[in-house]
């Protein structure tokens, strides 16, 4: 089988969609107790129509106030990214806006597992990078779920992951685009420019020589240059440079760390948060390994400002916001994943993560009345 593993691992990536998918289509959940539900509950799940309206209207207040009806204020918008809604557009012409939806997931999907697995090949041999990729299919539970509602994460830690593998084949210009790539679906992108950027500046103190380094990093200049690129979008559709800034109640950064534990904030709402100190501890010592096995390389640098820029956020879903270490960490803890212990303590999670997944997608959708425009 390990023969064509990059086949195998496309496969096992759309059958665990579809299958996943084929559970609301018949509405199995209700059957074990859940509501009853449909692939509504999937299409409707956030941020999913916020990106099939962008996908349909772009940035226009006008189009999106005379087409569609979500209680978020027309500035919430630009809170979202035109990567993956322009991914949407472009197979709506094809299928349905909820169909064209999950069809670009899936192909973030398999993209994601594609680039995960060629990492990894970079530190393990091709059976355990096999098996590791399968684990990613499904774990962390959280990860799970975006590949199979809308959302862009797939594509932008795949963009990540391969920016990553290219600088490690130094191919500096590939892995540049890569890294501008995903900074055209996900703000985070810039985190990525900065370990970059910091890399750089420590082989500059190293050497002395300012020629080489510029060489080597011009490159990285086009993840800025996306940036604006995407808000001089947002000039020409809202008139506003800035609209990512303006965006309302969506920033979460705060100047302390740890602010997810004052309950009270407005996206947070819960004293349920024991979790959150479990995924810091895994992320840390990951973290804390990477750096005691590759010092000063990317692979430790950027997931260390991941963590660092993640720990001043205050929003309750912590896990979705810490997706770009997890693909690091399953370097970090690779020996121990392929271990028999760990193996079967996968499988016997894999029920938990499945219906974990499931209560998630059922209690998580936005209150769309009238589903007309996303089916035109």
């Amino acid at each position: 089988m390990l023969k064509r593993p990059k086949l195998f691992l496309s496969l096992i990536t759309i059958l665990v969609s579809l299958f996943f998918w084929g559970f609301f289509y018949l509405n199995l959940p209700v059957r074990i107790g859940f509501p009853s539900s449909n692939l509504l509950s999937v299409y409707a799940n956030y941020d999913g129509p916020n990106y099939m309206i962008i996908a349909k209207c772009g940035y226009n207040s006008d189009c999106i106030r005379s087409q569609f009806s979500l209680p978020q204020p027309l500035e919430y918008y630009p809170a979202h990214l035109p990567g993956y809604p322009l991914i949407i557009r472009i197979f709506s012409y094809i299928f349905t806006s909820t169909q064209a939806m999950l069809f670009a997931t899936l192909l973030g999907s398999i993209f994601l597992t594609l680039s995960f697995y060629q990492l990894l090949n970079l530190f393990f041999n091709s059976k355990k990078s096999f098996w590791l990729t399968l684990i990613f299919l499904f774990f962390p539970a959280r990860l799970f779920i975006l590949r199979q509602i809308g959302a862009p994460e797939t594509w932008f830690l795949g963009f990540t992951i391969a920016s990553i593998y290219y600088f490690k084949k130094q191919k500096y210009l590939v892995s540049a685009l890569m890294a501008a790539l995903a900074q055209f679906f996900k703000s985070p992108g810039i985190i990525l420019f900065a370990a970059y950027l910091l890399i750089a500046l420590t082989e500059f103190l190293k050497t002395k020589k300012i020629i080489p380094v510029l060489n080597k990093y011009i490159y990285y200049l086009l993840v800025p240059i996306t940036a604006i690129m995407v808000f001089s979008l947002y000039q020409l559709q809202t008139g506003d440079f800035w609209a990512y800034f303006h965006s309302g109640d969506n920033f979460h950064l705060s100047f302390l760390p740890y602010t997810v534990f004052i309950s009270n904030r407005s996206w947070i709402n819960t004293i349920w948060l024991e979790d959150v100190i479990y995924i810091y501890l895994i992320a840390y010592f990951g973290v804390y390994k990477l750096y005691k096995k590759f010092k000063l390389d990317i692979l430790a640098v950027y997931p260390a400002l991941f963590l660092l820029a993640t720990i001043m956020v205050a929003h309750r879903d912590i896990s979705r916001y810490l997706a770009p270490v997890y693909p690091f960490l399953f370097i970090a803890y690779g020996k121990t994943l392929n271990s028999k212990p760990l193996k079967t303590i996968f499988i016997l999670l894999l029920p938990a993560i499945f219906l974990y997944a499931l209560n998630f997608i059922i209690g998580n959708t936005a209150p769309i009345a009238d589903w007309t425009p996303y089916f035109n």
